[in-house]
């Protein structure tokens, strides 16, 4: 049993509930650790990350709660940073701005070369993801996804962080439409960033949302790239990537389940300010 979370979103990014509804529901399932992951400030208008004047408040706010619940469940404050070439801050400026315990890194904007505007290659819409390769990359998709590589690939290179969100998600939009999990040269830029991965010791996040949420029909990674992933003996962690209390737990049991059929005995948890490995089930 997995019981702990250390990716969710509250009110605070474009989260629905309030961080002490999580905890709440944390402590009901038996959980040990829970961490918080507000999407990072962006220097623009967007309705998902948190705005950099509401930082003080969350810093406030997750310390409270680590007080008040302290001795029924490990609570720890973290960002889920984007990584924008050219527009986002490095990692450092906001981990010691928001004294993060530890920082996710992910994309799901990506700056196509010769453009101002970004590529959104995430949320609910695939129309949105389908008119993005047709406006910045000419309707060619194998220049589309080796941008999001590009930009992934280049914020492991420039960046300081420990976990690596859901790095394959560019598939999701996709659904076997444009490009498979077979195709060698998607399978080549895969293998790229997950070299890449394993040179800077990360922690790869498996994350369940993309099937609860029936956007995906997989966890991200997973096909060849979660293999892999268990080829490279790289180390892994199961997310819900919550929005909703609710979901803070949403398919952990598949996933572990899944995981062990595909030869995975352990995973990371955060104690203490360290990474320390646990057994699977």
């Amino acid at each position: 049993m997995i019981n702990y979370n250390l990716h969710q979103h509250t009110i605070f990014s474009d989260g629905k509930d309030v961080p002490e509804k999580y905890v709440e529901k944390a402590v009901e399932l038996g959980f040990e650790a829970l961490g918080f992951s507000e999407h990072s400030p962006l220097p623009f208008d967007n309705p998902f990350s948190i705005k950099e004047e509401k930082i003080g408040e969350y810093i406030r706010v997750t310390d409270e709660l680590k007080s008040k619940y302290n001795n029924r469940l490990a609570l720890y404050r973290a960002l889920e940073m984007d990584f924008i070439p050219g527009i986002s801050e490095d990692f450092d400026y906001w981990r010691n701005s928001c004294k993060t315990d530890y920082l996710i890194g992910s994309v799901h904007l990506v700056k196509p070369d010769g453009f101002d505007d970004l590529w959104f290659t995430d949320g609910p819409d695939y129309k949105i993801y389908d008119q993005g390769i047709e406006d910045f990359f000419g309707g060619d998709i194998r220049k589309a996804v080796r941008a999001f590589y590009d930009q992934t690939n280049r914020m492991i290179e420039s960046q300081q962080f420990e976990i690596i969100g859901h790095f394959d998600k560019i598939k999701m939009h996709n659904r076997n439409r444009f490009f498979t999990d077979d195709d060698k040269w998607y399978r080549d830029m895969v293998d790229e960033t997950i070299e890449l991965i394993k040179q800077k010791n990360l922690i790869v996040e498996i994350n369940t949302r993309g099937l609860y949420k029936k956007r995906s029909d997989a966890l991200f990674p997973d096909g060849y790239a979660l293999r892999q992933v268990k080829k490279r003996n790289i180390p892994i962690l199961i997310s819900s990537d919550a929005h909703r209390a609710e979901e803070i737990n949403l398919l952990f049991d598949y996933a572990v389940k899944y995981l062990l059929e595909k030869g995975f005995r352990e995973v990371m948890f955060f104690e203490n300010g360290k990474w320390i490995e646990k057994a699977l089930l």
